[in-house]
């Protein structure tokens, strides 16, 4: 069974580079495009958008290499680099007559979020940002055994070939393993919906190990060449996130303070998957974010 957005037009829409995205579109009103995380897809937007849909045009796409959404073999790079993905999402708002328009992001989407806010300035007037902190300052804050939690992020660093095979050998066990560990509430993921992360991701084992591969090569480049040019992000910013600083031995916000001037850091008690646990928290955080 596909599952879909109650009330949602399912799209697919012009990204980058020839790429298409598969999106679901509701609502009208300005607009606010949503990204998803690992190991999810649109769905995980599901309530959030639901509560945004009275006064915005909700737009929530599969990233390149998830999902539906077009899955282009690794040939370099850039292919999954976060500034391609976030290319993708200036064309397919675009292709929806959007210039403009807010960009919120969790965990693998707000790493692209992140990036738009960079490259496209002129084009993300307000940026949101769930449970990460920036590509260059996550590796710079993993380091002892606390950071056993993102292992993950080596194991997909690593070379073309194993990280693939080791993965695709035991999908099931291993996406669900995150889904399990990251919840501060299971019942908030249905099985449907636990069960429809799990076959997309399976589906999308060489594209998400691509993705994570470039974070720890192309994404770092890009993210160094902005600090070292003392970029920032331009636009109001709202970060909502868990307690990373204080578990890995941090200052989250004033990680984030260095790159976003115009700054909103919250703290939520919910679990990573806070879309889907504390969907109201998040709509609310949004609306704030957009009324700046």
């Amino acid at each position: 069974m596909t599952l879909a957005l109650p009330g949602f037009e399912q799209m697919r829409l012009p990204g980058a580079d020839g790429v298409e995205l598969a999106a679901a579109v509701g609502g009208s009103g300005s607009p606010v495009v949503l990204l998803h995380g690992f190991p999810q897809t649109h769905l995980m937007w599901r309530h959030v958008a639901e509560r945004l849909a009275d006064e915005h045009t909700v737009i929530c796409p599969d990233l390149r290499g998830y999902g539906a959404s077009d899955k282009p073999a690794a040939t370099g790079p850039e292919v999954y680099a976060k500034r391609s993905m976030a290319a993708d999402i200036v064309s397919l708002a675009a292709a929806l007559g959007h210039d403009r328009f807010a960009l919120i992001g969790h965990d693998r989407g707000a790493l692209v979020a992140f990036r738009a806010g960079l490259d496209h300035p002129e084009t993300i007037t307000h940026l949101g940002i769930l449970d990460i902190v920036p590509t260059l300052d996550m590796w710079n804050v993993l380091k002892g055994v606390p950071a056993a939690v993102g292992y993950h992020l080596y194991l997909m660093a690593q070379p073309p070939g194993l990280p693939e095979a080791m993965i695709a050998g035991s999908a099931d066990a291993f996406f669900g393993s995150f889904l399990d560990a990251w919840a501060g509430d299971p019942a908030a993921m249905p099985e449907t919906v636990r069960a429809a992360y799990l076959a997309a991701s399976a589906a999308a084992v060489t594209s998400i190990v691509a993705d994570y591969r470039a974070s720890a090569d192309i994404d770092v480049t890009h993210d160094q060449a902005d600090l070292d040019a003392g970029s920032q992000l331009a636009m109001p910013v709202t970060v909502v996130q868990q307690d990373w600083g204080a578990q890995l031995g941090y200052d989250a916000a004033a990680v984030w303070k260095a790159w976003a001037p115009d700054l909103d850091h919250r703290l939520t008690r919910a679990g990573h998957f806070m879309a889907e646990e504390a969907p109201d928290e998040i709509a609310a955080a949004v609306r704030d974010l957009l009324a700046r």
